[in-house]
C-alpha cells in the first residue's frame, strides 16, 4: 500500500519526527487529517512493532492522556477481574488484533502479543481507542468505553498544518 505524501507530511507534523512503517491511513479525524494509523509489524529498520494502529493527532493523544491520568486503566483493568463478560470480549479483541497483524506479516518475535495490555489488564488507552477508531464500534469494548469519554478532538479544526512540500 502506498501512502499519499500528504498523508505522511501531516502524520510526521502531528509527531514532531519523521512517520515510520505507515502502512495505510486507518482513521481520520472530523477535519480530514489522519489520527490513526496502521504501521507495519516490522518497521524499516528491521524492528518488530506490535503496535498495528497508531494514535498520531495530538490532541487526541493529549486526551486521552488525561483519561489515563485520571485512573481510567485502573477501574477498567479492576472490572476486568470482576465482569466475565467483559474479560470475554476483551480477549476477543486481543483476537482480533492478533488477527489482523498476522494477516499483514508474521513476525516471531512479536507473536501472541497484541498491545494496551490485552487481554488481562489495561496497560495503554491510546492502543485500545486507536483499535476502537480503526476497527469500529464493537470490536474493542474497552476502546469504545473510553472513545466515547473524550471530547471531540477535532472541533478547533486541523491540529497540524502540514503538507508534501513542507
Amino acid at each position: 500500500m502506498t501512502v499519499p505524501p500528504e498523508d505522511v507530511a501531516a502524520v510526521s507534523a502531528q509527531l514532531g519526527r519523521p512517520a515510520r512503517g505507515i502502512r495505510s491511513i486507518a482513521h481520520r479525524c472530523g477535519c480530514g487529517l489522519p489520527d490513526v494509523v496502521e504501521t507495519e509489524p516490522r518497521l524499516p529498520d528491521g524492528t518488530p512493532f506490535p503496535t498495528t494502529f497508531y494514535i498520531t493527532c495530538p490532541r487526541l493523544a493529549s486526551a486521552i492522556g488525561t483519561l489515563e491520568a485520571e485512573g481510567m486503566m485502573k477501574e477498567m483493568t479492576d472490572r476486568l477481574g470482576t465482569d466475565e463478560e467483559l474479560a470475554k470480549a476483551y480477549q476477543a479483541a486481543h483476537e482480533a488484533y492478533l488477527k489482523h497483524r498476522e494477516s499483514i506479516e508474521h513476525v516471531a518475535e512479536i507473536d501472541g502479543i497484541s498491545a494496551g495490555g490485552m487481554p488481562t489488564r489495561v496497560k495503554c488507552l491510546h492502543v485500545l481507542v486507536a483499535h476502537s477508531l480503526a476497527c469500529a464500534p464493537g470490536v474493542n469494548p474497552l476502546g469504545d468505553e473510553a472513545l466515547a469519554a473524550l471530547p471531540d478532538w477535532g472541533r478547533r479544526g486541523p491540529c497540524v498544518n502540514a503538507s508534501a512540500d513542507d
